[in-house]
């Protein structure tokens, strides 16, 4: 069976609530999801799955050092992430606080690993962004990121 792993960093629980929307959204789609806080997750994690959707607080425009220190870890199974599935959110305290630019560098190393990445026409096109405590709005868009990628990953299994 198709797992996706979400995984977040989250000190004030505004990541960690999206977090659990991404993963209903997983789940809804009738995928295996595995919820980790980033600090609990080891780099062996991120092989078994097949889908790995990623959400950080922006720090400076940027994702955690937390983040940053898994996929810098990663390196020693490069090419074998290849072909999985990914995805990316972000929380910050400002509309111009660097969402976007912490987002894409979440993608960026995935997209370094071989990962396929799919945007939206719909709302937040590169991944869902709070500013601040999660409104129903963002919420909803973190579930639709959840299926969108549970429904890619059982394309390209073929499930």
């Amino acid at each position: 069976m198709a797992k996706v792993l979400v995984i977040y960093y989250s000190r004030t629980g505004n990541t960690e609530i999206m977090a659990e929307s991404v993963a209903e959204g997983v789940k809804e789609e009738g995928i295996e999801c595995i919820l980790k806080r980033v600090e609990d997750t080891k780099v062996e994690d991120l092989i078994m799955a097949d889908g790995i959707i990623v959400g950080s607080p922006t720090y400076f425009g940027l994702p955690s050092a937390e983040i940053k220190k898994l996929f810098d870890e990663s390196v020693k199974y490069y090419g074998k992430l290849e072909g999985k599935v990914g995805g990316a959110f972000t929380s910050s305290a400002h509309v111009g606080g660097g969402n976007e630019t912490t987002i894409l560098g979440i993608i960026q190393m995935m997209l370094i690993h071989g990962m396929i990445v799919q945007g939206t026409t719909k709302s937040d096109h590169y991944g869902p962004v709070s500013v601040g405590k999660p409104t129903k709005k963002v919420l909803e868009d973190c579930k639709e990121l959840g299926k969108r990628v549970a429904i890619l990953v059982k394309k390209i299994k073929g499930e």
